[in-house]
């Protein structure tokens, strides 16, 4: 029997000492009265890990654990008004740099990379997704006239489905926007929907030696060139592959070079789609399948919105809320990290459900992870001491009579 909780476990993945450095650069600790930075990011993890809904709870769920703290690295359960201080005051990119140390440190495992693509280049997935808010409590989140909402403009990596990065703005501005603030690493491969269609923003990518595939919208002018070959006896779904140049002189000013146009069909939707690179090599299918790709990232938005904490928040400050959102994307790393070393196949939302109804158990994670629903050792428990001891009781009652 481990004496040592499941959540404390979980919270040995985290390397703290990359944190304590992390929180000597920021200086979060300085001055601060209450809780450490540590003890306000162990609190944020069970926040997501329990996806407790408000910071009554959340206090009062450590609190629970009074005598199991101390394997968490916390002295004390923090009260509410702490807790909602520190989300207030204490400055959100300790946490956004945390996660991007940590996933230095796990996403290189060899389990998270995935090899569907014979392609050398690094994959990227561009999207974001809008979160919903009052507009009365969050007045900074303009949306419409009458709705907040913010929005998580995010670059998934393909292997491992981990953001590399993540901006938030309210929910006015366009994709195509933020995008154009976006720097790539050359040699990468974003996929992205007709969304990110800005001419501008696709050459200077060119420029840097980054490449793209992106869904090609029907208002788009161009010029057909040469049409090339496409196979007899396979890929039936590859309808068009050919070079096209824009025909609109405004648009052919933000991109003045030759694009490549590939026509998929989709016999799901029955409908077909059409793509534009500056990929030239690449089989016509393998294209199609880069963008076929792009759904991870629709995966990736819907399981940190149904099984983390992040459509409704404990603060309604902005740097409440963005520290909720990386504490959500510190969680998704240590989760992805587990369903990676664990021998069982686990379905993610299944895996988040049985370590969240066990969080305060005291039992070996490893085990539970690699053979979940195989029954206890009988060894490891107290019932043969029970059973035994009802046993002496019977022996001496008899010897009495």
């Amino acid at each position: 029997m481990n004496n040592v909780t499941l959540f404390a476990q979980i919270m040995q993945t985290l390397d703290r000492f990359a944190f304590s450095k992390l929180v000597g650069i920021h200086g979060s600790d300085k001055h601060a009265k209450g809780i450490t930075s540590w003890t306000h990011l162990v609190t944020m993890l069970f926040c997501q890990f329990s996806k407790l809904n408000s910071l009554r709870d959340v206090c009062n769920g450590l609190k629970s654990a009074s005598g199991n703290l101390n394997h968490l690295g916390v002295a004390r359960a923090p009260c509410k008004s702490s807790l909602s201080y520190q989300n207030k005051h204490r400055e959100w990119p300790l946490f956004k740099d945390y996660y991007f140390a940590m996933m230095k440190k796990l996403a290189g495992m060899a389990q998270f990379r995935q090899t569907r693509f014979k392609v050398k280049s690094k994959i990227l997935l561009l999207d974001s997704t809008t979160i919903s808010l009052c507009l009365s409590l969050y007045d900074w989140a303009k949306f419409r006239k009458k709705k907040g909402a913010i929005k998580l403009h995010t670059l998934l990596d393909y292997d491992g489905c981990l953001p590399v990065f993540v901006h938030m703005t309210d929910g006015k501005p366009h994709d195509s926007t933020v995008a154009k603030e976006l720097s790539l690493p050359a040699d990468a491969v974003v996929i992205a929907d007709r969304a990110y269609i800005d001419f501008s923003t696709l050459y200077r990518w060119k420029a840097e030696g980054s490449y793209f595939v992106v869904r090609l919208k029907q208002s788009v002018q161009f010029t057909r060139g040469k049409e090339k070959p496409l196979p007899d006896n396979r890929h039936q779904h590859i309808l068009v592959d050919e070079y096209i140049e824009l025909s609109h002189s405004k648009t052919y000013q933000k991109y003045p070079a030759k694009l490549r146009r590939v026509v998929v069909y989709d016999p799901q939707k029955d409908q077909t789609i059409e793509l534009i690179t500056n990929q030239f090599y690449p089989a016509a299918n393998t294209i199609g399948e880069l963008y076929k790709a792009r759904w991870e990232i629709e995966v990736f938005f819907k399981e940190i919105k149904q099984l983390l904490k992040i459509k409704s928040f404990l603060g309604t400050t902005t740097n409440a809320v963005l520290i909720q959102i990386w504490t959500a994307m510190i969680t998704m790393l240590i989760l992805k990290y587990l369903k990676a070393c664990a021998t069982y196949s686990w379905c993610l939302s299944n895996m988040v459900a049985f370590l969240r109804l066990n969080l305060f158990v005291k039992f070996d994670l490893k085990k539970l992870l690699n053979e979940p629903f195989e029954p206890p050792d009988p060894s490891e428990g107290t019932d043969h001491i029970q059973i035994s001891l009802f046993e002496w009781g019977g022996i001496k009652g008899e010897m009495r009579k």
